[in-house]
């Protein structure tokens, strides 16, 4: 098989990581130029990637093609690109629907949306996969984990999940840096919330099947740290400004 990829932001990237990690077979991964710094890392890693000018060739040359711009740049260059019918197209742009991408497409291929996150270059975390279809679920499955999705709509929930990345990730560093505000030195605060959080992560693993809010019960003792954290958060609106956050985005998305 050979994949091609438009687009070589940060999320290509990580896909094509967790590639060469993995134990899917393929001959050539082809990627773009246009982002020169991620272009030269990757083709420096294996033999295989090979870095194309023109997505026109990309395209050519691939079986699989996983689109992985931004948004405006999709709109703009899809409809001038020429696709086949035999191709598997795999979409990552956020706000880009199936009924666009089909018009943009043209050809009657098999087009698919997925939402990877930069852990997939670590072969982990969760992939939903809009429409459900076997050959893709098992793609997927050997670098993360595939959710089967069989409503767009609803997939359109993810998306506006994902958005939560960029927060978490800031709530390690404001919380990083108040340690180091107190005087511990930042390998030693930013290595204690990583871990943190990472471990409360795996911890939270075997409630997946569960009720979660069984965590949120037994991690708290009355009168105790995380009673009084928790229920300042609720006071101040934490909580529902965050779902206000994922109703505008799914708004946005819609």
């Amino acid at each position: 098989m050979k994949i091609g990829f438009l687009g070589t932001g940060e999320i290509s990237k990580a896909v094509i990581l967790g590639l060469l990690k993995s134990k899917i077979k393929y001959s050539k991964i082809y990627i773009s130029r246009r982002n020169k710094k991620n272009s030269t890392y990757l083709s420096s890693l294996n033999k295989k990637i090979i870095v194309l000018n023109e997505n026109q060739n990309i395209i050519n040359n691939s079986d699989w093609i996983f689109l992985s711009v931004t948004p405006d740049v999709g709109c703009k260059i899809l409809k001038k690109l020429k696709f086949k019918k035999s191709q598997t197209i795999i979409s990552f742009i956020s706000t880009i629907k199936m009924r666009d991408l089909k018009k943009f497409i043209k050809v009657k291929a098999k087009i698919f949306r997925a939402i990877p996150l930069p852990p997939i270059s670590l072969m982990k975390g969760p992939i939903p996969i809009y429409p459900p279809n076997k050959k893709i679920r098992i793609f997927f499955d050997k670098i993360g984990d595939s959710i089967e999705i069989k409503n767009e709509d609803l997939s359109l929930n993810f998306w506006a999940i994902s958005s939560l990345m960029a927060p978490y990730y800031q709530l390690l560093d404001s919380s990083s840096k108040w340690l180091q505000n107190r005087g511990l030195e930042k390998k030693a605060s930013q290595k204690y919330i990583t871990s943190l959080f990472s471990s409360l992560s795996d911890f939270a693993n075997l409630y997946a099947k569960k009720d979660l809010n069984l965590l949120v019960k037994s991690s708290q003792t009355p009168k105790g740290l995380n009673e009084q954290t928790l229920k300042f958060l609720k006071k101040s609106g934490f909580y529902k400004n965050l779902n206000n956050s994922l109703n505008l985005i799914l708004k946005r998305l819609k």
